[in-house]
């Protein structure tokens, strides 16, 4: 039997911000059974984690349909159960992932700080975007995974219907849509029918593309932000360098055994 646990990331409330699961492991599982568990659970992402032979932990992530290079809010979600579950000691944790480098994750009160790389934005040309939207588009960039488009104002993320199935065949993992908040620096609505997930509730990878954006149009390094997802979720971020702190809260909503 497997332990498991499901995490609601970037919230202090149940039924809030993003669920994810997160399976602790003696050792490693074939790929195929770690889909299969994923598919089973059906979240936007479970995460699987083994220890290292250091204190560090190895981290992967697997939506329903496939493992994934990044994901934020799982990471908190796994944070969140070594400290709070798993009796982790300190304040500081460190994993190691497959294709996203060393991931750092510090305790802080009632948050937790995730240290990401910065994912740099370049300019894109997609065709059709504004009918794949639905809204006037103000620009259109790129990075590592997603596509990331700036529309007018919150209103215009809110109201947004987009096309999922154009969506899916674009050569990306995500589309991003994003622009000033009325009450946070900036909001955001994430979808990726890729993965099997046609809007995600609160996206903590995505922020590593959004936040140098925003930084500049702000000039600032530190801002609020929200997904306003139906379930919506808060982040607080930090640009420092070629790193993003990624900050929020998280709260355990099941705990249980794979059978």
């Amino acid at each position: 039997m497997l332990p498991i646990y499901q995490v609601d990331a970037f919230t202090g409330q149940r039924f809030k911000g993003n669920p994810a699961a997160v399976c602790p492991l003696d050792g490693w599982l074939d790929d195929k059974k770690l889909q299969d568990i994923a598919s089973e659970i059906n979240l936007s992402e479970t995460a699987f984690i083994v220890k290292n032979d250091d204190d560090s932990y190895h981290l992967r992530w697997f939506t329903p349909a496939r493992e994934v290079r990044l994901c934020g809010h799982a990471t908190l979600a796994t944070a969140h159960v070594l400290f709070q579950h798993l009796n982790y000691g300190g304040d500081n944790l460190r994993f190691t992932t497959e294709k996203a480098g060393e991931l750092l994750v510090a305790k802080k009160d009632a948050e937790y700080q995730m240290n990401f790389p910065v994912d740099n934005y370049l300019e894109a040309d997609v065709p059709d975007i504004e009918n794949i939207i639905g809204q006037q588009v103000k620009a259109v960039y790129q990075g590592t995974d997603d596509y990331m488009v700036v529309l007018d104002n919150e209103d215009a993320v809110r109201q947004a219907q987009p096309d999922i199935q154009t969506i899916k065949g674009l050569p990306v993992r995500a589309l991003i849509i994003t622009a000033k908040g009325d009450t946070v620096d900036f909001v955001s609505r994430v979808f990726v029918p890729s993965c099997g997930i046609d809007e995600d509730p609160v996206t903590g990878s995505a922020h590593t593309l959004m936040t140098p954006y925003w930084a500049k149009v702000f000039d600032k390094n530190k801002l609020s932000a929200r997904q306003i997802s139906k379930r919506s979720g808060d982040l607080k971020c930090e640009l420092l360098g070629d790193r993003v702190l990624i900050s929020g809260q998280a709260i355990t909503v099941i705990e249980g055994r794979l059978l």
